[in-house]
């Protein structure tokens, strides 16, 4: 099967290799100077990522922190840029942390070139995981 190209088909897939927990295979669909922003990130966690390198090193740990279930509300929105999409979703699950329920609603503007992810611009709730951060620990 060969790679998706389309930033729909690749975003859909790109959600499937998060249920299946398979991060290596997730980070594999960003370019190399690929970046990820988190413009509600709260104080002490990232911002922005650089590359792909750093996109790795944040998601590394994920499936330890958030167990993702489904996706059972997912919108994609085409844009006037081909390349960019608009994507509304809901993420369920549970924190590993505490086995307390996950439940994450979010909008994200994503740019793939070449059938790669270069530009995710992350629009999540902080106050949804207040208590807790990627690395595990309690705030």
């Amino acid at each position: 099967m060969s790679a998706p190209t389309s930033p729909t088909d690749l975003y859909r897939h790109s959600l499937r290799l998060l249920l299946d927990k398979d991060i290596p295979a997730w980070v594999g669909l960003w370019a190399e100077d690929g970046s990820m922003e988190f413009p509600f990130a709260p104080d002490g966690s990232p911002k922005r990522l650089e590359n792909r390198e750093a996109i790795a090193a944040y998601m590394r740990h994920y499936p330890d922190h958030i167990d993702l279930h489904d996706f059972p509300e997912l919108l994609i929105h085409q844009t006037t840029a081909p390349e960019t999409i608009v994507v509304e979703m809901r993420g369920v699950g549970r924190l590993v942390q505490g086995d307390r329920p996950f439940d994450m609603t979010y909008i994200a503007v994503v740019t793939v070139q070449d059938g790669r992810f270069t530009s995710y611009r992350d629009y999540w709730n902080p106050l949804a995981v207040l208590d807790t951060d990627f690395t595990g620990s309690n705030r």
